[in-house]
């Protein structure tokens, strides 16, 4: 499936349909305004700002994750608000690192949105082309039409399905934080440091390249296709692949990877920090 779309794509889909919502998805995990700044610098056209963390995560708990997924009727909810209908065009957009915007249009996709796309190189790849930008506060509105919900069950895992495939030869489930959180030889977010069981790591900036600057900025661009072929190879022989990464951000990049290699695989998306809170899972780490 095919959950990208270029700068240019993006103008023409706004010729032809005028049932579009562009969303920004800018955020920092650490610098909680920087979304929003960004936003009233400048944005796409007619974009309307996402707040990551109210938005699109839902209220933290024993269990799920450091950022869960917003449970489903409350989601439905935050979309109307958008103006978005079941057939309405949505693109996602972020400064190019693909995190945020992935994780909108994979919550999309979820609820049965198909029409869900990802702003390929971002912000910076958008105003490189000097395509039209702007800094007004622009406010939605809403659909009064009713969002009939339609659950991909495939998309997503849980602990126990995981659990269930560990050491299973017909099963690769991936990490995808960088290789010393891997190894458990460093930890900056979650409470205890290491790997789920039998995992293996493939970090998920290892598929992205920094291209020219544009205003001091960095175009972030996935690698060609050639090299995302050979970089995802050993996957291409096995029947299931399993994503992870820390709280279920991160690996959004490795899925939209995957799908430019055609590879299919799902998404546990409680991630890392749903693991360890159970304490009857192992952990594995570079010493054990």
């Amino acid at each position: 499936m095919n959950r990208l779309i270029s700068p240019m794509e993006l103008e023409e889909l706004r010729k032809k349909h005028h049932d579009l919502v562009i969303l920004d998805c800018r955020f920092d995990l650490i610098d909680k305004t920087y979304g929003i700044e960004s936003y009233k610098k400048s944005h796409i056209k007619g974009a309307f700002l996402v707040d990551i963390e109210n938005d699109l995560t839902d209220k933290i708990s024993e269990h799920g994750g450091r950022h869960p997924f917003k449970n489903i009727p409350e989601f439905k909810k935050i979309i109307k608000n958008f103006g978005i209908t079941n057939d309405t065009y949505v693109v996602a957009y972020d400064d190019g690192d693909l995190q945020g915007a992935g994780r909108l249009v994979y919550q999309l996709n979820h609820i049965g949105h198909k029409n869900a796309f990802v702003l390929d190189g971002g912000m910076f790849a958008y105003k490189k082309l000097d395509l039209p930008v702007e800094e007004t506060v622009n406010n939605p509105t809403p659909s009064d039409t009713d969002y009939i919900v339609n659950i991909d069950t495939e998309m997503f895992v849980e602990m126990d399905y995981v659990r269930s495939k560990l050491y299973n030869e017909k099963t690769v489930i991936v990490d995808s934080r960088s290789n010393p959180r891997y190894l458990g030889l460093e930890e900056p977010v979650d409470k205890i440091a290491g790997h789920i069981p039998s995992a293996e790591n493939y970090f998920f900036q290892d598929v992205l390249e920094l291209d020219e600057l544009v205003n001091g900025n960095s175009i972030t661009s996935f690698k060609d296709d050639s090299f995302l072929h050979e970089h995802f190879k050993a996957l291409k022989e096995k029947p299931e692949i399993i994503l992870y990464c820390g709280s279920g951000i991160s690996l959004m990049v490795n899925a939209l990877a995957l799908d430019k290699c055609n590879i299919n695989y799902k998404i546990y998306r409680g991630s890392y920090s749903d693991w360890i809170s159970y304490e009857d899972n192992e952990i594995k780490t570079i010493e054990k």
